[in-house]
């Protein structure tokens, strides 16, 4: 008998019970914009920015509309201005370089490895090519940080790393986010976690955080801030610095707090479910699995396997035989975007020159979710059936 996966893939957790709660008494309030707080209060968003700073060990946080503006609000922080070229990853989402796009810079693509990431050897020959790397560490995967910031701090190359993907994930202990000079995360439904729509911008950079406070609509208003630099810090910006607002509401703020202090669990729950698919599709022929290095925490929300060298349509083979028994692969090698999978070569409103040695990985990168609502069984049979399916393409059954 055909096993077939009856799991939804865009099912997440329902938000929990303290933060529905929550967010029903700012609902009666009545006050949802951040900076509407009864007298002696402090909001729920500044608690949050507060809260997520102590938790990650950095100085200032701000909680923004989404990880896109946060990512276009600390490019502006940072002073990159239009026609500027910033560097960033072949391998990442749209609203990577759509965020560099959207300050009217240019985007200049960085190789990616057979791990998917970074490749630093290619980062070290472009490093002259630019004054910021937007770091992405896509489907959370982390390269080697150390040699990372060797080269950046070489070339006077600032650092905004994009962990939407790794939100609680660590290299040789340090956290995603504490490396380079600022740090965006999502939290976006499909992101570790959810709010919806929103994003978090953080760094130990005074000034850096009081130029994207001003940017997210503070007005004069920044010291309703429980995680920002001190006032004299604002003084020296805030008649320079233009509003773009892009703030977070005390109702999207009010169901994160229990989330973000439940994190912990959360990711270990994340990486036994990655481990299980992980560990059922070894040895499956024609199959690459991504090397994850001892100095690397992940957070396993999603998985990638590589099929390298496979023609195109066997490769649409496998993605269709594994969706008629219920498994939603996402192949990220198409030259015609689908969904939100999509390559550097996609974007048109960013030049870029052909890169074989990332074409060739890029062509074989086959992504699927892992949503905390599937059990540690659904996984061991995702990996049965995805195991089965390359296995019979590749020996032509």
């Amino acid at each position: 008998m055909t096993e077939i996966f009856t799991g939804n893939f865009t099912q997440q957790e329902p938000i929990p019970e303290e933060g529905i709660q929550a967010a029903i008494e700012v609902m009666r309030s009545g006050r949802i914009h951040r900076y509407n707080v009864a007298e002696g209060e402090d909001g729920e968003t500044a608690l949050l920015e507060k809260e997520f700073a102590d938790q990650l060990g950095v100085k200032y946080c701000l909680a923004v509309a989404s990880g896109g503006y946060a990512m276009g609000a600390a490019l502006r922080a940072m002073g990159v201005a239009p026609g500027a070229r910033v560097l960033t990853n072949a391998f990442t989402l749209a609203p990577v370089p759509g965020a560099i796009a959207s300050v009217g810079a240019v985007p200049v693509f960085v190789g990616v490895t057979e791990d998917l990431v970074i490749d630093l050897d290619d980062l070290e020959a472009k490093a002259d090519q630019a004054d910021v790397l937007m770091l992405s560490h896509m489907r959370g995967h982390l390269c080697d940080m150390d040699r990372l910031m060797e080269i950046c701090e070489a070339s006077n190359l600032g650092v905004i790393e994009d962990c939407a993907h790794t939100m609680g994930a660590s290299w040789r202990g340090k956290p995603s986010g504490l490396w380079g000079d600022m740090a965006c995360y999502s939290t976006q439904t499909y992101k570790h976690v959810n709010s919806g729509e929103g994003g978090l911008l953080v760094s130990n950079d005074a000034e850096l955080m009081a130029r994207a406070t001003i940017l997210s609509g503070s007005y004069m208003l920044y010291g309703r801030h429980l995680a920002a630099p001190a006032p004299e810090v604002f003084e020296k910006v805030k008649y320079h610095t233009p509003n773009v607002s892009g703030r977070m509401d005390h109702l999207r703020a009010a169901i994160l707090r229990p989330q973000l202090r439940n994190l912990d669990a959360q990711c270990e729950a994340w990486n036994l479910r990655y481990r299980t698919i992980d560990d059922g599709l070894a040895a499956t022929p024609g199959l690459t699995r991504i090397n994850r290095p001892d100095e690397e925490y992940y957070v396993g929300s999603s998985i990638q396997f590589l099929l390298l060298d496979w023609d195109e349509a066997k490769i649409h083979d496998v993605i269709a035989r594994c969706g008629k028994r219920g498994v939603e692969l996402k192949w990220f090698g198409g030259a015609e975007p689908v969904a939100f999978t999509s390559r550097y070569d996609s974007w048109r409103y960013a030049p870029s020159e052909p890169m074989p040695k990332s074409d060739r990985v890029l062509k074989g990168v086959v992504d699927m979710r892992i949503p905390l609502t599937f059990s540690v069984e659904d996984c061991q049979l995702l990996a049965r059936i995805i195991k089965a399916e390359v296995g019979a393409v590749f020996h032509g059954a």
